[in-house]
């Protein structure tokens, strides 16, 4: 087989404080062809996601399973398809029960979010350099709450991202020069959620997340 593998660890933190963990493993196979599997713990939140999410060699999704846990007790979990125009995905949550949606845009969807910090870097992964420096495109999403703590069920959202070039940035897990970026957040009085990352295959190195306070910062790192 021709597939390689990267696994990391991504701290949660407040005011330097641990709050949360997500636990990672990314797999790159032959074709460019990329799936990632996150444990994410928000301690704070008392919110437990798995999510396996999958995309091909140009980034755009090909499918995601998400799996809630809240206070220790299950919210609900779904599995995403996408396709030319939309995306559809089929459910169970103890809110509504069994459920089918389909979501059309009209084109394949660009980019998804599933909430681990793994899926809102893989976003980034849409943006041509070679183009203005803001750009913007539709997203599907799996919840709409900045804590994706909902559902899961499919949503969409508007995304608005600044490249701000590179520079040095240190890390628990090492030094790095990292890719500078931001999304330009629609919500007042909170600043921009601005994110760093690592070359072509896009490691997550921080986060910055103006509505929760919060960082988040890649303690451990293994290349395949």
């Amino acid at each position: 087989m021709q597939h390689a593998t990267t696994s990391g660890k991504i701290l949660y933190l407040r005011e330097g404080e641990e709050i949360g963990r997500e636990n990672f493993t990314i797999t790159k196979h032959g074709d460019g062809a990329r799936t990632f599997r996150a444990l994410c713990e928000m301690d704070d939140h008392e919110l437990l996601r798995d999510v396996t999410y999958s995309v091909d060699a140009d980034w755009k999704p090909l499918d995601c399973f998400v799996r809630l846990t809240l206070h220790d007790k299950f919210v609900g979990s779904s599995w995403f398809n996408f396709d030319a125009t939309g995306a559809e995905c089929e459910g169970f949550t103890v809110k509504e029960g069994r459920f089918r949606q389909r979501l059309d845009i009209g084109e394949r969807p660009r980019s998804f979010g599933a909430h681990p910090i793994i899926c809102d870097i893989w976003h980034l992964a849409q943006f041509n350099k070679a183009g203005p420096k803001q750009q913007e495109w539709t997203a599907l999403m799996s919840s709409p709450e900045p804590d994706g703590g909902t559902g899961p069920m499919l949503s969409k959202t508007s995304l608005t991202v600044e490249h701000y070039g590179e520079k040095e940035l240190t890390v628990p897990a090492g030094t790095y020069k990292a890719d500078h970026w931001a999304f330009l957040l629609r919500r007042p009085h909170t600043g921009n959620e601005e994110l760093w990352t690592l070359g072509d295959d896009l490691i997550p190195l921080k986060i910055a997340y103006p509505i929760y306070n919060s960082t988040y910062e890649l303690a451990e790192l293994e290349i395949g």
